[in-house]
C-alpha cells in the first residue's frame, strides 16, 4: 500500500525507520548497512526530510545522527499510516480488545527497530481469559495481515524485568488501557 503512493524505496524504509518508533536515531553510514543502498539515495532523502522539518539532526563527532521531530504537525499522522501500514492497527482493534484483562501490548523485534519485516513480534501484557480464543485471533490478523504474528504474555512483573534488558529503540509501546 505504502509503496504505491510512495515510489521511492528509500524514503519508506526511513519513514519505517524513523516514524513508527521514534526513539530510533542512526547515522548515514549505518543506514547504508542497513537498507543495503548507496549512501548518495539515503543521503538526499535525509536532506528532503531534514529540510522539511520532519528530521532532526545532532553532530556528535564526525557523525550526524538522525531522529524523527515528534514536535512536526505531521508526526502523529505519519506514525498512524506506518502503523496501519504495519497492520498493528487491526491487531489492536481484532485481538487486544477482545481478550479480557490485558493492560497494554508493546511491538518489540524489527519493525519496533523501523524496519519492515513479515514477522510482528508482540508482548501482552497482563491476564488472558482464552488462550484459544487468542490463537483464534492471532490467525484471523495473520490472514488478514498476510504477516506472521509472534506474542509473549506477560504478567506486569515479568514486563518489568523484560524492560531491563531492552533498549528505548527495540521496543515501542502500541496500547495502554
Amino acid at each position: 500500500m505504502l509503496e504505491t503512493l510512495i515510489t521511492s524505496k528509500t524514503r519508506v524504509k526511513l519513514l519505517l525507520k524513523f516514524f513508527l518508533n521514534s526513539n530510533n536515531t542512526a547515522y548515514l553510514r549505518s543506514l547504508e548497512s542497513e537498507f543495503g543502498e548507496s549512501t548518495n539515495a539515503i543521503r538526499q532523502e535525509l536532506n528532503r526530510f531534514e529540510e522539511a522539518g520532519l528530521l532532526t539532526a545532532n553532530q556528535l563527532g564526525n557523525k550526524k545522527y538522525y531522529k524523527a521531530n515528534i514536535k512536526h504537525p505531521l508526526f502523529p499522522e505519519i506514525n498512524k499510516l506506518l502503523i496501519k501500514h504495519v497492520g498493528i492497527d487491526k491487531i489492536i482493534d481484532n485481538v487486544v480488545e477482545k481478550l479480557g484483562n490485558i493492560q497494554s501490548v508493546y511491538l518489540t523485534g524489527n519493525l519496533a527497530a523501523g524496519n519492515d519485516a513479515k514477522i510482528i513480534d508482540l508482548w501482552l501484557v497482563g491476564d488472558v481469559i482464552d488462550k484459544k480464543y487468542l490463537i483464534k485471533l492471532i490467525e484471523k490478523a495473520e490472514q488478514l495481515l498476510e504477516r506472521k504474528v509472534r506474542y509473549i504474555l506477560l504478567s506486569t512483573v515479568e514486563l518489568k524485568e523484560f524492560l531491563k534488558n531492552k533498549a528505548s529503540n527495540e521496543i515501542l509501546l502500541l496500547w495502554k488501557k
